[in-house]
């Protein structure tokens, strides 16, 4: 995933950055091949129905706060699966833009 590791740094820098990342399990919120722009974000300003970049596991997820409690945040996808908690300083960015 190169656009995982570019967005990363970028993000790290303070910087907003846009991606065009690849796969289903966002559809009805971001389809694959459209253009999100993810920006910094304090991970304790992640809210519920904010979709973040995330660690996960060895790897980096771009999807859905479901619940959020005690610093921790519950993720998933768009189309119903819950992946699980995961600590809020996991977060490495959040969309703030989806284009078409």
């Amino acid at each position: 995933m190169g656009w995982v590791n570019d967005a990363r740094k970028e993000l790290a820098e303070g910087r907003a950055v846009q991606v065009r990342p690849v796969g289903g399990s966002m559809r009805g919120r971001i389809e694959s091949g459209e253009l999100v722009t993810l920006a910094p974000v304090d991970p304790m300003d992640v809210q519920v129905d904010d979709v973040v970049l995330v660690a996960w596991k060895g790897g980096f997820l771009l999807h859905l706060v479901k619940d959020a409690r005690d610093g921790r945040l519950l993720i998933g996808n768009n189309l119903g699966k819950i992946n699980g908690w995961v600590d809020a300083t996991a977060v490495v960015g959040r969309v703030v833009a989806v284009e078409g």
